[in-house]
């Protein structure tokens, strides 16, 4: 007999934050949380939103909610990666980094979640297709 999903999920979880040695994801402070409840609140909307106008192409309506959307996971990011490269973990209840590479290895496994915002963001900006102004008809 298998294990249902949520089991799964779990057992998941404990493989992650013990390989990582990330223990935010099993004893998440309060700051975290409330960057989790944004994610869930304004940035999974995004994703179905964005990959309509991404994958359909001339979507140049996405360009202010890609902005917003890039600019509020690369502000979360921030004390994310300040936390794992500098916090004192040797008062957490769950194991956490001890050593230099493995903060490294931690902070690898978070770092995509800038740089893909940040890539997005420097499109949403910089890319002649999203930057210039269409001129309207006039009636």
């Amino acid at each position: 007999m298998t294990a249902s999903p949520v089991c799964q999920l779990a057992d998941l979880l404990q493989w992650y934050a013990a390989t990582f040695r990330d223990p935010v994801m099993l004893q998440p402070p309060e700051w975290f949380q409330a960057f989790v409840w944004c994610e869930a609140i304004l940035q999974l909307p995004f994703f179905p939103i964005a990959g309509y106008a991404f994958l359909k192409g001339g979507c140049k309506w996405i360009r202010t909610p890609a902005i917003i959307y890039s600019t509020h996971v690369a502000t979360t990011l921030l004390p994310i990666l300040a936390h794992i490269l500098f916090h004192d973990f040797s008062a957490s209840e769950h194991l956490g980094p001890r050593s230099q590479r493995e903060r490294l290895a931690l902070f690898s496994v978070y770092v995509p979640y800038l740089l893909i915002p940040l890539l997005i963001l420097y499109t949403m900006l910089c890319n002649p297709h999203y930057t210039h102004a269409e001129k309207r008809k006039r009636k």
